[in-house]
């Protein structure tokens, strides 16, 4: 399983890949969730760990390199859509920019499934800031797991439920660097609804 990650620029989907990755980790007997960081945005697998240590330290690394990425260039593009094509693990999140442009599609065109994220403070509108993303699955045959709204002035989450459509939907509240990401129960809810999709497709 190759999940993407996706949504709207600042919706806290680095966050959330942490946090994920986390909470995986913690369930007895899960596969190892591989990142692949699919954004030049410096936001790196390390720069959560780096953040809740040292902030400041993180955002010198950050710009330094994102500098040395240089942006979307073709080699960029290659390089991971390579790297989530050439990945045979059982899980792999993959975190990919916040526009559904031609160079995502590139990226996400060996993946299998996606999480949607979005952030708004009125579920109307965060649930219509994700129609671009359910078009970008359709068009490369991307399974949506989950469509999660990411509330970050909410003070508590809504836990994930199965939509008659197949999609789990619930809320995340406060996304944020250094906090303990993997303790919110839809983070929790989320891992274990991985977990149980890999062990259905190793059957």
């Amino acid at each position: 399983m190759k999940v993407v990650l996706a949504g709207p620029p600042r919706s806290g989907k680095s966050c959330l890949r942490e946090g994920l990755k986390q909470a995986i980790r913690h369930i007895p007997g899960a596969p190892y969730p591989y990142v692949i960081t699919a954004c030049p945005d410096g936001e790196g697998a390390w720069f959560q760990e780096t953040a809740a240590r040292s902030p400041e330290e993180a955002r010198q690394l950050k710009t330094e390199y994102k500098k040395s990425l240089g942006g979307f260039t073709p080699e960029f593009v290659k390089r991971v859509a390579d790297s989530v094509a050439n990945c045979t693990l059982p899980l792999t999140l993959v975190d990919i920019g916040g526009y559904p442009s031609a160079e995502n599609e590139a990226i996400c065109a060996s993946a299998t499934h996606a999480i949607l994220l979005a952030g708004d403070t009125d579920e109307e509108s965060w649930s219509q800031r994700l129609e671009p993303w359910r078009e970008f699955c359709g068009k490369l045959g991307l399974r949506i797991i989950a469509e999660i709204h990411s509330d970050y002035r909410g003070t508590e989450d809504a836990v994930p439920v199965l939509g008659e459509d197949g999609i789990w939907r619930g809320s995340v509240h406060y996304l944020e660097r250094g906090e303990p990401v993997h303790e919110r129960p839809t983070v929790k809810a989320l891992a274990e609804i991985l977990v149980r999709l890999v062990a259905d497709e190793e059957k």
